[in-house]
Formats: structure tokens, sequence, C-alpha cells
């Protein structure tokens, strides 16, 4: 079993992080990615906008026809600040014998080694670090001092290529706030969420 473990506020979900989990889902076989909404990030004080149940619901609506996608409150449950290596340390503990893998942008590996027990983290899980195109390429070294050769080479070589995707959870929100058009960029079920909920009507 190879599951990818996609982290983040979702706040909300759009066609980026869909095509994301995609990419990684087909070019590492994954045999299953796996949402894991924040409950605060640590990198993220302002914390997110939309309530934790908000967040999980509108994954759900939007994975609901993709059987090779799952959502997990793990993090919701767990409550207060979420790091990554207390998840990874659950899902191992959930799966033992699972090849993990852990869904990462390539702009967030020069911050990666000031993340909480990073060291854990890439022997817990395989960094799956996804490069778009335009955007510089990724600073492997920066993972020189926390893994061997011999693993920097493994995660070098399960480096994920994305088409671009000119979207973000913060363009979204301020579209709805402002009352621009936003809806073609999330998936039909979690726009019409977003409508209904009145999500993300005050800046």
């Amino acid at each position: 079993m190879r599951i990818g473990i996609f982290g983040g506020s979702f706040d909300p979900v759009h066609h980026a992080h869909l095509r994301l989990a995609e990419c990684c889902r087909r070019q590492a076989a994954l045999d299953q990615v796996v949402f894991v909404p924040a409950a605060h990030q640590p990198l993220k004080p302002d914390g997110p906008v939309a309530a934790p149940a908000d967040r999980a619901a509108m994954l759900r609506l939007a994975i609901a026809d993709q059987p090779k996608l799952a959502v997990s409150t793990c993090e919701l449950d767990r409550g207060g600040v979420s790091y990554t290596v207390d998840t990874l340390r659950e899902f191992r503990a959930a799966y033992p014998e699972a090849a993990l893998y852990f869904l990462m942008g390539a702009d967030s590996l020069a911050e990666f080694p000031a993340w909480r027990d990073p060291t854990e983290i890439c022997a817990l899980a395989t960094p799956l670090v996804v490069r778009r195109p335009g955007a510089p390429e990724p600073d492997f070294d920066a993972l020189r001092p926390l893994v061997s050769a011999a693993r920097l080479a493994e995660i070098r070589a399960a480096a994920v290529d994305m088409p671009p995707t000119p979207v973000s959870s913060s363009h979204i929100r301020a579209a709805v706030a402002a009352g621009e058009p936003w809806q073609s960029l999330v998936p039909t079920a979690v726009a019409d969420y977003i409508v209904q909920r009145r999500l993300y009507r005050t800046p």
C-alpha cells in the first residue's frame, strides 16, 4: 500500500489542490491520497477562515466521485497547532506496513528544516516535492543535513511535475468577499456549499 498524505488549510479546497493530488497519485503510483485539513498551521498564526467542519465538508464534496482520494480529520480532531510529524506518526501507527509519502510544494523546501522534527518526517515518509512550470527548481540541498545521500537521491527521484494551475485559496476568499467571479476555481459542489453557507463574505 502506497499512501500519499496531503496536508493544508484547504480554505477552501480548489482545482489546483485536486490536480496536485492527482499528479502525485499518478506519477508516484500511489494507491490513495489522503487530504488532511489542519486545525492551525504553525506558519499561519492567524488560522483558517472557515470552520473546521466546513473545510472538511468541502473536501468530502470535492472528492466524492474519486475513490482513490480520501479525507482524514486527524489534525482537526487533535486540535491545537498541527504538526506534520505528529500526523505522520499517527499514519505510521495505523498503517505499519504502508509506504508513506508526504506531498509538499517545492517552495516549502527552503523552510522545511525549520519544521518540527524534519529528520523524523523524512524517516516516516518520503517527501513528494512538486515542481511547477515557471517556478524555481526545488532546492533539495535543504534536505542534505537531514538525510543520507542515498535517501536524498531517492527523494530527488520521486519529485513530481505539475502543470500550471494559477489559483489560490486566498484569491478565492478575496473574490467571494468582493463579489467577483470565483465559482470556476472550485468543484461545483464546493461552490454550492460556499454559497449556501455564506462563507468568506467578510473580507
